[in-house]
C-alpha cells in the first residue's frame, strides 16, 4: 500500500507570464500624457519578453552566482579581469537592446525620449535590477562624451551610440558597443568628494583633452569591467574631471588596479570593486578645476534612475503579492476579497498611480532642458523624488512579503532578493540627507524656483481641501528654510507635485483619494471601496 502524506492545494501559481507594460495602466496613460506614445509598441513587446519566465530566471541566476574578481591569468599575469554567470550577459544584452544607455542622445531622438526611455527603465527594473547600473551610468555620460571626448578616441563616439553590448577585450574604437562607468568617492570623504586625495599631474599642457597621470584610489569603483571611467582626481586648480579608459589607445592595459570586490547586502549580480590607479593614464574633460560641476549635472540624470529603479521594483513586489491574492484562499475566500487585505493591496496600488504620475511628470521636464521652467522642475524634484521613492522601497516591499506570508520570506519567491536590492538606490548617489540637503539648497538660492511651484500648483489649487492646506502650509515653511527640516521639506514637495499631477489628470475619485491618504494632516482613513475597486482593476491592466 502506498500512503500519501498530503495533497498541495491551495499554492498560488508564481507570476511569470504577464506583459509588464500593458498590465500597468497607470504608466501606459503617462507615456501617452507625457508625449511618448510612439513607443508604445515597443514597450508591449518588451514587457511581454520581460514578464516572461526565462527572463525572470536570468535574474535570479545572475543574482546566484556574483561576480568573480581574476587577478591574475594562468599564466601570473596581472589582468584584473572579471567573470559573469552567462545570464548577466543575456540580461545586458536586453537593456542593450533596449537602450538605456543611449536613448535619449540618438542623432534622430524622438520628443521626450526620455519619457519613453523612463518607462522601459522601469519595465526592466521589475526583473533584474544590478544590470541598471551600467546603463545608468553609460546614459549620464555619453552628453559630457558628445562634447569633450578626447582626440584620441574619436572612434568611440559610434559605438557609444549602438544598441550592441560587447565583452571583447579590446580597444573602444574596435567594439561594436562600449559601456562607461564611474569613479568618485574615496575612503575618507564618501560623498564629500572634496576630500579627495587622488592626484592628477600633467603629462603635457593643461588643455581639456589632455594627457595626465593619476595616482590614487577609489573606495567605490563602480562597474569595473566598463570600457572606461570617469573619475575625479585633485589638480592644482581644485577637483577636475578624467577619463581612464581600461584599454589605452595602443591596446595596452591602464594602470589601475581592482583589489577586490564589494561583498554587499543586495545588487549582487553588479560589480562594485575597489581600485588603485597607480600612475594610470587619464585624460582631462572639460577645464582643469571644473570637475565637479561636470559631475553633478551627470549626477542628476543618475539620481533620476535611481527613483525609477525602486519604483520599478516596488510594482514588481506589488503584482506578486497582487497575483498572490487573487489565488490564494483564507476561510473559505481569495486574500484579495478579504476586506482589510484588500485595503492594504488598494493603498499600495494608490502609491503606485502617484509615484507613476510624478516620474513620468519629471521625465517630461528631464526631455525639455531649454526651457527654464522644466529645467528647474528637473533640478528640484530629481532629488526630492530620489529620496523620498528610494526611501519608500524598503517599508513596501516588506508590506509586499507580508501578503504572501511565510514562502515571500523564502528565497524561491522574488520578495528577499528585491528587498536586498532596495536599499542600495537610497545610499547610491547620495543618501537620504545628501539629498535633502540639496533640495533646501535648490529652494533657497535657485531664481525661478518660487514661480516654477506657483505655476505647478496654483493650477490645481480649488481643486482638493486637502491639497489647498497642504499647499499653504508649505509656502509659509519655505520663507524659513532651516536645514533640520530638510527632510520633511523635500517630502512635502514631492508629496504636493504628485498631488497636483494625479488632480490634473486622474480619475477625480482615485486623485481625491490620494490627496485624502497622503495630505490630510489627521492621517491615513479606508479607501473606498469602489475606488479601492478601480484601483485594483488599474493596477492590473484593467
Amino acid at each position: 500500500m502506498t500512503w500519501t502524506t498530503h495533497t498541495v492545494f491551495n499554492q498560488p501559481q508564481p507570476l511569470s507570464n504577464s506583459n509588464l507594460f500593458l498590465s500597468d495602466t497607470p504608466l501606459c496613460e503617462a507615456l501617452a500624457r507625457e508625449g511618448a506614445e510612439w513607443d508604445r509598441e515597443w514597450l508591449a513587446s518588451v514587457g511581454a519578453q520581460l514578464g516572461g519566465a526565462e527572463s525572470l530566471e536570468l535574474g535570479r541566476l545572475a543574482n546566484s552566482a556574483p561576480p568573480e574578481l581574476l587577478r591574475y591569468d594562468a599564466r601570473g599575469v596581472r589582468i584584473d579581469d572579471l567573470r559573469f554567470h552567462p545570464a548577466w550577459h543575456l540580461l545586458m544584452q536586453g537593456v542593450c537592446a533596449s537602450r538605456l544607455h543611449n536613448l535619449s542622445w540618438q542623432p534622430d531622438v524622438r520628443e521626450r525620449a526620455m519619457v519613453a526611455r523612463a518607462a522601459r527603465f522601469i519595465l526592466h527594473a521589475q526583473v533584474e535590477a544590478g544590470t541598471l547600473c551600467p546603463v545608468t551610468m553609460t546614459h549620464a555620460a555619453v552628453p559630457l562624451l558628445q562634447r569633450w571626448l578626447p582626440d584620441a578616441f574619436s572612434g568611440w563616439h559610434e559605438p557609444l551610440l549602438s544598441d550592441r553590448y560587447d565583452t571583447h577585450m579590446l580597444p573602444g574604437n574596435q567594439k561594436r558597443g562600449l559601456l562607461i562607468g564611474m569613479g568618485m568617492t574615496e575612503k575618507q570623504g564618501g560623498s564629500d568628494v572634496t576630500l579627495n586625495t587622488t592626484r592628477a599631474e600633467p603629462l603635457a599642457d593643461r588643455a581639456p583633452g589632455s594627457l595626465w597621470r593619476i595616482t590614487g584610489h577609489k573606495w567605490f569603483f563602480s562597474v569595473p569591467q566598463s570600457d572606461a571611467h570617469l573619475i575625479l582626481a585633485q589638480s592644482d586648480k581644485g577637483l577636475s574631471c578624467f577619463f581612464l579608459p581600461r584599454l589605452l589607445p595602443d591596446g595596452t592595459r591602464n594602470a589601475v588596479r581592482l583589489e577586490r570586490l564589494k561583498e554587499k547586502l543586495g545588487n549582487r549580480s553588479n560589480a562594485s570593486s575597489e581600485a588603485e590607479f597607480q600612475d594610470a593614464t587619464g585624460w582631462l574633460l572639460g577645464e582643469e578645476g571644473d570637475g565637479l560641476r561636470l559631475i553633478l549635472r551627470m549626477g542628476g540624470m543618475t539620481r533620476f534612475d535611481c527613483a525609477l529603479g525602486s519604483h520599478g521594483q516596488m510594482r514588481r513586489a506589488f503584482s506578486v503579492a497582487l497575483y498572490h491574492a487573487h489565488q490564494r484562499q483564507v476561510m473559505g475566500k481569495n486574500l484579495l476579497d478579504q476586506p482589510l487585505m484588500r485595503q492594504v493591496l488598494a493603498a499600495q496600488a494608490l502609491q503606485l498611480e502617484g509615484q507613476t504620475a510624478l516620474l513620468m511628470r519629471l521625465a517630461r521636464a528631464w526631455s525639455q532642458p531649454s526651457q527654464p521652467q522644466e529645467a528647474l522642475f528637473a533640478r528640484l524634484f530629481t532629488p526630492a523624488a530620489k529620496y523620498v521613492i528610494c526611501k519608500a522601497g524598503m517599508p513596501f516591499v516588506a508590506e509586499a512579503m507580508e501578503v504572501l506570508g511565510g514562502i515571500g520570506y523564502c528565497e524561491e519567491s522574488e520578495l528577499p532578493r528585491l528587498y536586498r536590492d532596495m536599499p542600495v538606490n537610497s545610499i547610491w548617489e547620495g543618501a537620504g540627507n545628501v539629498m535633502c540637503l540639496d533640495v533646501l539648497r535648490v529652494s533657497g538660492k535657485q531664481a525661478g524656483i518660487a514661480e516654477m511651484l506657483h505655476q505647478e500648483f496654483e493650477a490645481v489649487k480649488g481643486s482638493n481641501r486637502y491639497f489647498d492646506a497642504a499647499w499653504r502650509q508649505l509656502t509659509l515653511r519655505i520663507k524659513r528654510l532651516q536645514e533640520s527640516q530638510a527632510r520633511e521639506i523635500s517630502l512635502r514637495l514631492v508629496l504636493l507635485a504628485t498631488g497636483a499631477q494625479l488632480l490634473k489628470y486622474a480619475e477625480p475619485p482615485l486623485a481625491d483619494a490620494w490627496c485624502q491618504q497622503w495630505l490630510d494632516s489627521r492621517g491615513v482613513r479606508p479607501l473606498d471601496g469602489a475606488v479601492a475597486d478601480r484601483l485594483l482593476m488599474r493596477a492590473s491592466g484593467g
